[in-house]
């Protein structure tokens, strides 16, 4: 049996193992990236990675190691759910670093956090004065969360007392040229209403659609694959504004 074989095989194993353990794992692994998860997900890649192309040993210690580590982490987040005080354990807790318009210099020493650090997150956030802040969190994922003085805070038709329509997720109905005949069912729509209307905007087959959403208002999106439009370039844009 050829080496170049063998890698495949394991590949495929280790590939297969990785996307059931991501499944099983859930989203937390990226959404909410603490340092327990970066861990969690660096060991897990390296045996995959070992399971695949490391000749020296056998698959299955890899492959026995890969699950248990996978297990494990999701035993950590179950018993996470249950305890509080295991949750904090693994993931720590949220440190307030800016309140009531006062830096805590004792909570940024501790977590070891740098003035510079604290800049650039208001900065991403588009808070260029530090005058503008009321409270900013550090949490557990390294992100800031900031809350800007309400004098700095943005109008919103509730301030200003306006009547406002409800904005939901809109229904995907046509994906790569294929109608979504569960989705459209969902929202009391036939065949025959999205035939008709593509038949309004010149497109003749759903084919011809790349993607199509109605929202929420009543409203339906459709891109096809030959929009007819020139590409233009950064360039061309700025000269045309």
């Amino acid at each position: 049996m050829s080496e170049g074989f063998v890698v495949a095989v394991r590949a495929v194993i280790s590939f297969t193992s990785l996307l059931v353990f991501a499944n099983v794992l859930g989203k937390q692994q990226v959404g909410q990236l603490t340092f327990f998860d970066f861990i969690t997900a660096i060991s897990i890649g390296n045996l995959a990675g070992a399971l695949t192309a490391d000749f020296d040993s056998r698959a299955w210690p890899h492959f026995v190691g890969l699950g248990l580590w996978a297990l494990m982490a999701l035993g950590a987040q179950w018993i996470a759910l249950k305890s509080r005080w295991w949750a904090r354990l693994l993931g720590g807790e949220p440190t307030i670093l800016i309140q009531n318009g006062h830096i805590l210099e004792q909570n940024m020493r501790a977590s070891r956090y740098r003035y510079d650090d604290l800049l650039m997150q208001l900065r991403e956030r588009g808070v260029f004065d530090l005058a503008e802040v009321e409270f900013a969190v550090l949490e557990t994922n390294g992100q800031l969360s900031v809350l800007k003085r309400s004098q700095y805070q943005p109008v919103t038709p509730h301030d200003l007392g306006m009547p406002t329509q409800y904005k939901g997720l809109g229904t995907m109905l046509i994906h790569d040229g294929t109608v979504l005949k569960r989705d459209l069912a969902e929202v009391n729509l036939s065949e025959s209403w999205l035939n008709a209307e593509l038949d309004k905007r010149g497109i003749r087959s759903p084919e011809e659609v790349s993607l199509a959403i109605l929202s929420t208002t009543g409203s339906l999106f459709v891109d096809r694959y030959e929009d007819h439009v020139q590409p233009a370039s950064i360039d061309d844009e700025l000269k045309v504004h």
